[in-house]
Formats: C-alpha cells, structure tokens, sequence
C-alpha cells in the first residue's frame, strides 16, 4: 500500500509499505480522508519534534513514521477481542496513546498522560490507504456524517475541549483570535454551547471572509482597536472567556485587555517561541491564563452528536488533496496561507 512516511525535517517520502493486520484488540481502517495538521507541518519543515528516533514507551514505534492522525475511514477487519466494531463501519479515530496508570489518566485526564503518544507521530498513522489501531481509538460515525467531515472530527474536538474550558454557556460571551481551522472550530463548539455573542478577531482579510461566509462576527485587529470596542460593547465588563487560536503577541496582550475579572483567557495556539506576557493585566483583574491540549472521547462524542444534527459546515475552507500532492498542493499551500483546511485522500 501507499505511504506517506517521514524521515525526518524535509523528508516524507510516498512509499510502497506492506499492509498491516490488526493484532488483539486492533481494528484495522481503510482510510478515507487524513487532514494535514499544522503538528505535521512543523514535524515537516522544523522536526522532528514529537516523532523521534527513539522507540515510544507505548507504542514501540520509532521513526520512519507514517504521519497522520486527523482521519475518518471504513473498518475492513478487527483483531481478536474486538466485539463492538464491525466490518464495514464507518469511524473515526481519537489518535491518543495512554498508559492508563499515571495520575492523569486515572483522574479521567488521559490526554494529559505523562507518557502520551499519538497515532501519526509514534505509531504509523492515517496518510495511508490503511492503518491499525487500538480499540479505545474507534469511535463510531452516524449515519449522515460523511467521512469527509468526520475526518475533522479531530480538530473540532481540540476546538470543543479547549470551548469547554472557558467555562462558558447561554448568555456568555467570547472573543477568538485567529480564523484557522482552530479558531473556526472554537466558534462551531461555543454557537454548539448557547452562545450567541462571538467575536472572531483576524487580521487576513481571507480568513475573515471564509468565517463570516459560514455565519460569524468578525473583528479586524489592523483597522479596529479591539480592547475599546469590546469594553464599549460590554460597558467595561469585558468578555467572559478569550481564546488564543493565533499564537502571537499582539494577540495575547489584546486578548488580556477584554477579559473580564475572574476570567479566564485559553490557550490553544502552538507557540514556537516564548512570547511576551502583559502579566500585570492578569494581577489587576484576577484573570487567568489556561493552556488546553488535545481532547478526551467526551468532546469527540460532544463533536460527533453536534455533526449528525448538522451543525458543522465545511463549505468553503476545506478542500482535498492526493496523497501524492502531499508536500505541493498540500504543506507548501497551507504554510503559503493559500488554503485554509486540506484532506488528503490517501487512494488519490
């Protein structure tokens, strides 16, 4: 079968790889669309990073790895032990390795493991035409979610649990910064929480257009000055939550200005340096800052019910690509900024 496996910085190679078997309690995919996250793009051009060249403590695995771990697809066989899934299932994988007895994991905190992995990056993942996985990895897709939007299942659940810890509902309100698929995804799972008072800061006139296309309020950060706005808006209150889906300073230090007290400001970006913190914006107002990472099966359920009513749309910033286009219609146009969202389907 066909392979995107990776070498190290600079090096995916698509290659002819033997096709594996499920072992006891593995369900073996075909997979259907893999999405290409921005952890695949900095394993790509600044890696390796989270692949290593070291086997993984729960996986065994070390690199060459194939990459991959935001995908949907259809299960064509299961190991012994598995009973609940079937040949012919469509699912969608929650790519995360745990080990099940730290403290995280016995507090329920499983993407917190002291020992995490993921499918993708310590075990060979979903730029593939098939892959293995465990059990515990499988959710189920319902009828009426396509495979197409199940492959983003992944993100949103980074989107929805990072929306869950700003501890916000019905009457709330927010400020997101950054439109990419994270910030896209954030506004989805706070429109899914009750909230109706959203603002979308961005400063790509893209991006801002691609979100308001499916339905948002947006702000621009180079023709407004954010904090006023918000503090009129709110009669100096500010927002009950803040999320950093862009990672860069000017973000950071507006997104502390419109917080109200006792509020808190989620970050969800990947930063890759270290980034100067108004911290005194916090001491005055009590406020916070809250890191979040990756999900637990509570927000893919959460993001798979909200899928089969129909409340995420992909029209518009989501497009796919051939797993032989990989690196040129698909690294090299996300990192350019020419697209927005891209799948890659691994037949193709």
């Amino acid at each position: 079968m066909r392979a995107a496996v990776y070498y190290g910085n600079h090096r995916l190679e698509i290659e002819d790889v033997p096709e594996p078997s499920p072992g006891d309690g593995q369900v073996k995919v075909q997979v259907s669309r893999n999405g290409i996250c921005g952890t695949d793009l900095h394993e790509y051009y600044d890696g390796p990073i989270f692949a290593s060249p070291d086997p993984h403590p729960l996986t065994g695995q070390a690199m060459p790895v194939v990459l991959g771990h935001e995908f949907s697809g259809v299960v064509t066989a299961v190991g012994s032990g598995v009973t609940d899934v079937s040949e012919g299932d469509h699912v969608v994988i929650e790519p995360v390795y745990r080990c099940g007895e730290c403290r995280p994991c016995k507090s329920g905190h499983y993407n917190l493991c002291n020992v995490v992995g993921f499918h993708g990056l310590m075990a060979d993942g979903g730029m593939a035409e098939y892959t293995v996985v465990p059990r515990n990895q499988v959710h189920k897709l319902p009828h009426g979610v396509t495979l197409e939007l199940g492959a983003l299942v992944e993100p949103m659940s980074v989107a929805y649990h990072a929306a869950r810890l700003g501890e916000v509902g019905e009457g709330s309100s927010a400020l997101i910064y950054g439109a990419g698929p994270i910030g896209i995804g954030l506004w989805f799972a706070l429109l899914g929480m009750g909230l109706t008072e959203i603002d979308v800061v961005e400063p790509s006139e893209t991006r801002r257009k691609s979100i308001e296309a499916l339905g948002a309020r947006t702000l621009d950060p180079n023709a407004q000055d954010v904090p006023p706005l918000i503090a009129d808006r709110t009669n100096g209150n500010g927002v009950d939550a803040a999320f950093d889906a862009a990672g860069v300073t000017p973000a950071v230090e507006s997104a502390l200005q419109c917080v109200g007290e006792h509020r808190p400001l989620i970050s969800v970006a990947i930063y890759d340096k270290p980034l100067p913190t108004p911290l005194i914006n916090l001491v005055l107002r009590e406020r916070r800052i809250q890191g979040t990472i990756c999900y637990t099966s509570e927000d893919y359920r959460a993001v798979i019910d909200l899928m089969a009513r129909g409340h995420y749309n992909a029209t518009g910033w989501v497009d796919t690509v051939p797993l032989s286009g990989v690196i040129e219609q698909g690294f090299e146009e996300l990192r350019a900024g020419r697209k927005m969202k891209l799948l890659v389907d691994p037949a193709a």
